[in-house]
C-alpha cells in the first residue's frame, strides 16, 4: 500500500495533486471522533470533529461534500454549486447516493463507514477523483462496477488511469452471514471466489473487498492498480465496527482534487 501518514486521528495520503484519507476512531474524543451526522448523540460533537478534521487538512468545512447513503447503486457528479452538501446538516446532503465523483477542484468528496468497504479513486489524465461506499447489499447491487462502468464508458476514463483504494472493512473471517445473503453474492456469478462455509457455525464467510475488487477488475482496471487496507474493523481498536458494537459512529473516507 502507498505510503499513508497519520495526523490528528487521520491517516492519509497527499501528493501535489490529491489528499485522500480516513478519520480514526478515539475514545479520547468526541463520540470516538464520530463523523457521521446520522448516528450520533449530539450533532455538534459531530460537527466539532468535521471542523478539526477540515482544519488537519487546511481547508474549509463548507468545501465538505456529504451523500446521505441509503446502500444504493446510485451515483452523482459534484459541481461547486454542490459544496457544504451535507456537511453541517444531514438535511442538505445528496439524497439517496452511496458514490459521488468530480472533476472540480478543492472539494472534499465523503463517505461514512463502519464495516462497509469504502472506495476512493482517482484518474491521472482525466484528473477526476471519486467515493463509493459499498456495504454487502451495494457490492450485489454492483455499485463499484455500475460507477466505473459509467466512467468509462460515459466520461472517457481509460481503464489503465484509475488509481483507486479500497478500505479497512469487515474481514471475511468475521462476515459470516446466513445462506440467504450467500445467494445473492452467489449469484453475481464471479464472487464464489470470496467465499467458504464454515462446518461448525453453519454460515457463509464473504471477502466483501474482494467482491469489489473483482468488480473493478471485470471494468478492465489492472489489479496493480487497486490496493486494499485489510485491516478488519471488527479487531482494529483504532476503527468503528457496527457488527461489534450497534451504537458504533462511523468513519469519513475522502478525497479532494488540489487546484495546481
Amino acid at each position: 500500500m502507498r505510503e499513508w501518514g497519520k495526523v490528528n486521528e487521520i491517516i492519509y495520503h497527499d501528493t501535489d495533486r490529491y489528499t485522500m484519507g480516513l478519520s480514526l476512531k478515539n475514545d479520547q474524543l468526541p463520540e470516538a471522533n464520530n463523523m457521521a451526522l446520522h448516528v450520533c448523540n449530539d450533532e455538534q460533537s459531530i460537527i466539532k470533529n468535521r471542523h478539526q478534521l477540515a482544519d488537519t487538512l487546511n481547508i474549509s468545512i463548507e468545501q465538505l461534500v456529504c451523500a446521505n447513503q441509503t446502500h444504493s447503486d446510485l451515483f452523482y457528479k459534484v459541481t461547486t454549486q454542490d459544496c457544504g452538501s451535507g456537511a453541517l446538516t444531514n438535511a442538505t446532503a445528496i439524497k439517496n447516493v452511496d458514490a459521488l465523483y468530480t472533476y472540480e477542484p478543492n472539494i472534499l468528496l465523503t463517505l461514512f463507514h463502519a464495516d462497509c468497504v469504502p472506495i476512493i479513486f482517482y484518474h491521472e489524465q482525466r484528473k477526476l477523483v471519486g467515493v463509493i461506499h459499498s456495504g454487502w447489499q451495494g457490492t450485489v447491487k454492483e455499485i463499484t462496477y455500475k460507477m466505473f462502468q459509467h466512467l468509462i464508458n460515459n466520461e472517457q476514463c481509460s481503464p489503465e488511469g484509475f488509481h483507486i483504494h479500497i478500505g479497512r472493512a469487515l474481514s471475511q473471517d468475521k462476515f459470516e452471514v446466513d445462506g440467504d445473503v450467500y445467494q445473492k453474492f452467489h449469484q453475481l456469478g464471479y464472487a464464489e471466489p470470496y467465499i467458504y462455509f464454515n462446518d461448525e457455525t453453519n454460515k457463509y464467510h464473504i471477502d466483501n473487498q474482494q467482491v469489489v475488487k473483482q468488480q473493478c477488475v471485470n471494468n478492465g482496471i489492472s489489479i496493480e492498480q487497486i490496493e486494499i487496507d485489510t485491516t478488519c474493523t471488527f479487531i482494529d481498536s483504532d476503527s468503528f465496527s457496527y457488527r461489534q458494537n450497534r451504537q458504533c459512529g462511523r468513519h469519513m473516507s475522502f478525497i479532494m482534487k488540489k487546484d495546481i
